[in-house]
């Protein structure tokens, strides 16, 4: 009986062991996974508080709070079961979508940089309703839609990253980094919209160091903005550019790639102990000059036929 009950506690410590180690590894992928989709979420952060520009103060957060729960059905409840169906199925199609991602990302970040340079801007499709209710419910799914592109992006580079993982670890991952990467993004993006709130509340307080920072984030929070959005935008191109020359690496196209590993490489060499930095910032520059100038033509192609399509429709009226 003892030798049994033993034999018991030690399978029970067995499974607690590799309970654990399996948690450690989920963990690690998850860390990872997040780690390589930061690009994007940093482009999701920069992009959601427009959305809110023009409503009530009094509905800024409940707009994020909205916009936030069709971010996370977009992830568990349509790409996350995707995602488990295409690594269980067809593996071989990841690589090949996460390069298609990569290339929508370096269009979308080419296209910002090009509205940036030239001043033009593609007008909006839909006209704003004067009601606010249907104003703000247009806004949300807006939101939700560009969230769905962002989201099937993130869940695509984390599925990139544990696709060699039993599938159980990968659902679980998949789960994790959803959930991780809608609080963060979406807890970040309620402070940015408040913040100049909080601002003018302490601009009125008797203290004067309370009213110097409350100027402070009156004045930071539009220069915050900004800046955020041009983070955004460059962290789109680099990872795009990324993905893309990983892609073709895997694919068989390993030439690229190799030259930028090489520049990183002997760049980070040269500069001691600042040399892993020093390294990150060679690749990532690398990236995004490839990732740029293969947007760039995606966009002109893009152009070229919306032109066409212009064209053929005046035509045929």
């Amino acid at each position: 009986m003892a030798s049994g009950l033993v034999a018991l506690l030690d399978d029970i410590a067995g499974l607690t062991r590799l309970a654990a180690a399996s948690l450690d590894d989920v963990a690690g992928a998850a860390a990872k996974a997040g780690t390589k989709a930061a690009g994007v979420v940093v482009d999701d952060t920069a992009v959601t508080p427009r959305y809110v520009v023009g409503l009530s103060p009094k509905r800024e957060l409940p707009i994020i709070g909205k916009i936030a729960l069709g971010s996370l059905r977009n992830k568990l409840l349509f790409l996350l079961p995707a995602a488990l169906i295409l690594s269980a199925f067809a593996p071989w199609a990841i690589t090949p979508l996460l390069m298609l991602g990569g290339l929508y990302l370096c269009f979308e970040g080419a296209e910002k940089v090009i509205e940036a340079v030239t001043g033009a801007h593609h007008a909006d499709e839909e006209a704003a309703p004067t009601d606010p209710g249907a104003l703000e419910n247009q806004k949300v799914s807006g939101a939700i839609r560009t969230d769905f592109i962002l989201s099937a992006e993130i869940m695509a580079i984390a599925l990139g990253e544990v696709s060699d993982t039993p599938i159980l670890t990968q659902a679980i991952t998949l789960i994790i980094v959803a959930v991780a990467i809608t609080a963060g993004v979406y807890g970040v993006v309620a402070l940015i919209v408040k913040a100049d709130d909080v601002g003018l509340y302490l601009a009125k307080q008797r203290s004067g160091a309370l009213q110097a920072i409350g100027r402070g984030l009156v004045k930071g929070v539009p220069v915050m903005m900004r800046w955020l959005a041009v983070i955004g935008t460059a962290a789109m191109i680099w990872v795009g550019g990324g993905i893309l020359l990983h892609g073709a690496e895997e694919l068989g196209l390993a030439g690229p790639a190799h030259v930028v590993h090489h520049a990183s490489e002997v760049a980070g060499h040269a500069n001691g102990a600042l040399g892993g930095a020093v390294a990150w910032v060679v690749t990532a520059t690398l990236s995004g000059v490839i990732g740029l100038i293969v947007g760039a033509l995606v966009a002109l192609v893009v152009h070229q036929v919306q032109k066409a399509r212009g064209g053929e429709d005046a035509a045929a009226h």
